[in-house]
């Protein structure tokens, strides 16, 4: 047996290991919070031993349970799915030292129960990342749902109640209405549904059939999402910011595009994308959503909701990019689920530190903050670069690929698309940050003194937005990753 490919098994249990412990000590918050912490760094560390094994060339595989002759539940490691699980790893431990700060600071209850299901949603992310087929990855997919509903409805409140039905409301519906048939029509087309470099169709299966497919699959994933699906997004927002971070950066609406890129890839193939008719309506659909979404944000006053619309055009952008059928377009939206991580879940985190310390969370409000919380204010001011995409932060590598992949296209309306989206997203971002440090005419007169959110809290979101900088200058260990995406051996 090879032990290395063990560690897929490793990887997806160590969180469900650390929810034991958590539940455990759910009386002695240290510990709970230590084994959390200390479950996140392992994690990190079992996806880096991996990442190192792959790029050695070991083929890592394991399978758990043949369903039917053919269909197994089973994992293998590739590029994409490497990606997806050390953002998630990295970002797990620097969200759980976030959230001490910010939970103990807002005083909230039922602590236990969050850590336990933040550990649960991180284990299905691992399923997923590692999901060697279309079923595997469905099981998993439905268990993020299931398992973040808690979280969403952490509150308690009326409010929290009606925003835990739209987002799992919409998440199941869809995935019941569209994303299954889907499943069950390619599997009685193609006979499998292992995820296959070129993809899985015969030559002979109809471009009407295709078409269907693709509908069902895009409006499937509504974890993606691509609008009309895509107001359990901002429905959401009544969570706790540390679920937040969860949702935009670290699983849910990671794990949505990522889906959708591994089923366009390797179910689909580019080839065959690119003879599908119905791609060029849904790659302009998705583009109409990237400048809705950034037009939406910008008369959003509550700091949450507005992050929340910049989301979901986010977002459109990954599915733009891999619409485009074509190699640079892949490597684009691949590298924006890592650059727009770390840039949204910063933005997150200094919302979050803001309600913490000030009280704040109406954006009209924060004008003069930065004389406060000159750290927190200076983190969203780098964050928001790097969702705009400008140097010297990370995003401006993702966007660089993604505009790349237009022109290689011909696609220029959606490039100008994307660059109106940009500009959007500096109005909409920037004036946050310039208004907290420089307020004008509103500036309170005399000294003011530094109140910033906890510490844990105020590390964590640095830390994320150190990344964002670091990656700008040092892309290559991302780009070789993506870049093997399409490589001989990777499913």
């Amino acid at each position: 047996m090879d032990t290395t490919a063990m560690l897929i098994d490793v990887a997806i249990l160590t969180p469900i290991i650390a929810v034991v412990g958590i539940l455990a000590f759910s009386k002695k918050p240290n510990l709970r919070e230590a084994i959390s912490l200390i479950a996140g760094v392992t994690l990190l560390a079992i996806n880096l031993k991996l990442y190192s094994s792959f790029n050695h060339g070991e083929v890592l595989s394991r399978q758990w349970l043949e369903i039917l002759p053919g269909l197994n539940l089973s994992f293998r490691v590739d590029a994409l799915g490497l990606l997806f699980g050390l953002v998630a790893s990295l970002l797990w431990p620097i969200t759980t030292l976030y959230a001490i700060g910010y939970m103990r600071g807002h005083n909230e209850d039922h602590q236990t129960r969050f850590y336990a299901c933040f550990a649960i949603a991180i284990a299905a992310v691992m399923a997923i990342a590692y999901a060697e087929n279309l079923f595997t990855l469905f099981i998993f997919y439905e268990v993020l749902s299931l398992c973040t509903y808690p979280l969403v409805t952490h509150a308690g409140t009326e409010k929290a109640k009606k925003g835990g039905r739209v987002y799992l409301g919409i998440l199941m519906g869809t995935s019941i209405a569209f994303f299954l048939p889907a499943i069950i029509i390619t599997w009685l087309v193609a006979g499998t549904l292992d995820f296959q470099q070129g993809g899985i169709f015969p030559e002979q299966t109809p471009i009407a059939l295709l078409s269907l497919l693709l509908v069902l699959f895009v409006f499937g994933v509504a974890k993606a999402a691509v609008m009309p699906f895509h107001r359990w997004l901002p429905a959401a927002m009544v969570a706790p910011t540390p679920v937040s971070a969860l949702l935009h950066a670290v699983a849910v609406v990671k794990a949505g595009v990522f889906s959708l890129i591994k089923i366009l890839v390797f179910i689909f193939g580019l080839d065959t994308l690119q003879q599908i008719p119905v791609s060029d309506y849904l790659l302009y659909l998705a583009g109409a959503g990237v400048v809705l979404a950034s037009l939406i944000a910008m008369r959003q006053d509550n700091l949450k909701a507005r992050l929340a619309y910049s989301t979901i055009s986010q977002l459109g952008y990954i599915t733009v990019g891999v619409l485009l059928a074509v190699e640079s377009g892949v490597m684009g939206s691949a590298m924006h689920i890592a650059t727009h991580a770390l840039g949204k879940i910063t933005l997150f985190f200094c919302a979050g530190a803001i309600l913490v310390a000030s009280h704040k969370s109406e954006i009209s409000s924060m004008v003069g903050l930065g004389r406060s919380m000159p750290i927190t204010m200076t983190a969203f001011f780098i964050a928001s670069l790097s969702i705009i995409g400008l140097p010297p932060t990370a995003g401006t590598w993702s966007k660089w690929w993604l505009l790349t992949a237009t022109l290689e296209t011909d696609h220029l309306i959606l490039m100008g698309v994307l660059i109106l989206s940009s500009l959007l997203n500096i109005a909409y971002l920037l004036p946050i940050p310039l208004r907290a440090f420089f307020p004008g005419k509103q500036a309170v007169s005399g000294p003011v003194a530094i109140h910033e959110a906890p510490p844990a809290a105020l590390i964590a979101l640095c830390s994320t937005a150190l990344a964002c900088v670091l990656l700008f200058f040092f892309p290559n260990p991302l780009f070789e990753l993506v870049s093997q995406i399409f490589s001989e051996g990777t499913p």
